[in-house]
């Protein structure tokens, strides 16, 4: 059974108010973790190990200048894929196209980055591969919401952050036993995305909306990137929270490996060890806390709380790894970090949905929210490189501390969210 208000945006389809089932559940977390292992595998691990071996000395520099064209380039592709789908009118769906044509972009792509040999090439093919994931990724998010009902988004929340963060997990321990062949440690992941995207496709309905296109305008293309904030304040309240927390999170997870090497003073192939087991504990974590908030969240029908006390205790994770000496130390700032990013993630999807000012357009006005994930990671490679220049240089402990006050910023922009608890 679908819902349509008579107003209804002509763009999409009905939002569905049916109960989900574990099929849909299943195959939406092997679609999210095939996209994000793809994707974030080289954030991780492997676009670190490629700055190496380009330029031994200072790879740093080359992350902190490759990784923001690639987020730049995630920030205008996702809402514009997003309201694309919207628009879009196959026999296949209007997702579908989408999700299976971005995934093989990404894949692509991959390979381009492994064959790169010049920080320009290497700038281009990541900048192809954020433009191919995002594609994807909208595509997914949308037809979420086309067919999740409100009483079980944070279940299907808990999902995608379960299956996203399992992705780094099996990104990091690739890298361990693949640390020795680049070239396979980037394609690989690429291709079993694939695999597991044509499994969600082949489950999940994609029904196209009777409504005809409207004709193609300017205003609807830059209408695409913009959400208004003022007319709808706790969308754009939603969009700071989830701005500032991918900020802080960014700021730690694109130096996680060099911090090991200069912090912990460890080599190359030590710290891919460390962060792995570091990745593995932040992932146990997650899943203790990400399993019950979800559900949780959905039986008392609140998810402010969840969401801004989450940050908090993120921040200070962040705190305790400013001053982590140790390689224990850092296992447990992980295990603090990644008890509480389970619980912001299990909830954070259903807030933003419960909170978009059109549930039938979902596709443009989640491609908006992206915007929140995307030009943080833009932003969070130069802030952290500043950061850690002042000083006599590779001051983590400032970078660190940064991140954490950017975090509680980001629980205090919750609290006035006023159409959900």
């Amino acid at each position: 059974m679908t819902t349509r208000p008579q107003d209804a945006h002509p763009y999409t389809v009905a939002v569905s108010t049916e109960p989900i089932g574990k099929k849909y559940l299943g195959a939406l977390f092997l679609a999210q973790f095939g996209i994000f292992v793809a994707i974030l595998s080289p954030v991780v691990v492997s676009l670190q190990l490629k700055a190496q071996e380009m330029n031994p000395s200072d790879p740093a520099s080359i992350v902190g200048s490759v990784l923001p064209f690639g987020a730049l380039g995630a920030m205008i592709s996702n809402p514009l894929f997003g309201a694309l789908s919207d628009r879009t009118r196959t026999r296949w769906g209007r997702r579908r196209p989408w999700l299976v044509g971005g995934i093989i972009a990404l894949a692509l792509g991959l390979a381009w980055v492994s064959a790169s040999t010049s920080v320009l090439m290497l700038t281009f093919a990541w900048l192809f591969c954020q433009v191919a994931s995002n594609a994807a990724s909208a595509a997914l998010i949308a037809s979420l919401a086309d067919n999740v009902p409100e009483q079980q988004r944070g279940r299907a929340s808990s999902i995608l952050a379960l299956a996203q963060n399992v992705s780094i997990l099996a990104g990091t321990y690739l890298a361990v036993y693949l640390v020795a062949n680049l070239p396979v440690l980037f394609v690989l992941p690429g291709i079993v995305g694939i695999g597991l995207v044509i499994v969600y496709v082949f489950v999940t309905p994609d029904r196209v909306p009777e409504t005809p296109v409207k004709p193609f305008s300017w205003r609807q293309v830059i209408g695409t990137f913009w959400t208004n904030p003022i007319r709808h304040p706790d969308f754009g309240l939603a969009w700071w929270s989830r701005f500032l927390i991918t900020l802080a999170t960014y700021m730690f997870t694109t130096y996680r490996l060099l911090y090991t090497q200069d912090q912990l003073g460890l080599s190359a192939k030590d710290a891919v060890g460390v962060v792995a087991l570091g990745v593995l504990l932040y992932t146990i974590a997650l899943f203790v806390s990400l399993t019950v908030s979800g559900w949780l969240s959905d039986r008392l029908r609140r998810r402010k709380v969840f969401v801004a006390g989450s940050t908090v205790l993120f921040a200070a994770g962040l705190i305790v790894l400013a001053h982590a000496g140790t390689i224990g130390m850092f296992y447990f700032a992980e295990i603090v970090l990644g008890f509480a990013y389970g619980i912001y993630a299990a909830v954070d999807t259903a807030l933003t949905i419960d909170v978009l000012p059109d549930p039938e357009h979902a596709g443009k006005d989640l491609g908006v929210i992206n915007i929140a994930n995307a030009l943080p990671q833009s932003l969070a490679p130069a802030l952290g490189l500043f950061l850690l220049g002042i000083g006599a240089g590779d001051n983590y402990t400032l970078l660190l501390w940064g991140a954490g006050i950017v975090a509680l910023v980001g629980a205090v922009v919750v609290i006035p969210i006023r159409k959900v608890r």
